[in-house]
């Protein structure tokens, strides 16, 4: 969820000068239009695998068949040409900054963090200690349901402190979104919470 553009990166790695030695990707490369996945690795891990049986074992669901290969290499053209995942890092910063302005000060909300086009809001009792709510009160599923009410579709989970205290949403707009996008997350999100707190 973090690769191909989505952080304001190519790979959410690059952010923190890591260097995996193996990287698997799958739904950003083919952007919804084609199943496809891939593993990308080091030439030392290639080599291995080049030398010993030869085989990469995979699925064939994630097969990469020539439309599947045709449909990624547009993806992954787009990206690039359109500088999709320099913009994600432009609008993603414009986003930080309305979601801080908006819900900054907002007493149920103890961060407001991520990268580029994915950035998470944590839910909390008390914004000062941090205090979880308890997880019977379901936070995160009130929060969809108001969100989606709203007209909008996120991505709130629980369990994320624990395993099962702690509340948050997720937010992962398009890379085309413009600043009236922005507006429109934080109204309905401010409207959605307003109704859950």
């Amino acid at each position: 969820m973090c690769g191909m553009g989505r952080t304001g990166r190519l790979f959410a790695s690059e952010h923190d000068d890591i260097s995996p030695d193996i990287i698997t990707i799958a739904k950003g490369l083919g952007a919804g239009y084609q199943p496809i996945g891939a593993m990308l690795c080091t030439a030392e891990i290639y080599k291995v695998i080049e030398d010993g049986s030869g085989f990469f074992q995979h699925g064939h669901t994630y097969m990469g068949h020539p439309t599947a290969a045709a449909g990624s290499l547009a993806v992954v053209n787009k990206l690039v040409d359109h500088k999709l995942i320099e913009r994600s890092d432009e609008m993603g910063q414009k986003l930080q900054s309305a979601l801080q302005d908006s819900f900054g000060q907002h007493p149920n909300i103890g961060d407001i963090r991520g990268r580029g086009l994915f950035r998470g809001l944590e839910f909390v009792e008390d914004r000062e200690s941090k205090q979880p709510f308890a997880p019977e009160k379901a936070i995160n599923k009130k929060i969809k349901k108001a969100a989606f009410e709203a007209g909008l579709i996120c991505y709130p989970m629980g369990g994320t402190i624990d395993g099962v205290r702690g509340d948050h949403v997720l937010l992962a707009p398009p890379f085309i979104l413009d600043d009236g996008h922005i507006d429109e997350i934080t109204d309905k999100l401010s409207t959605a919470f307003n109704q859950v707190f």
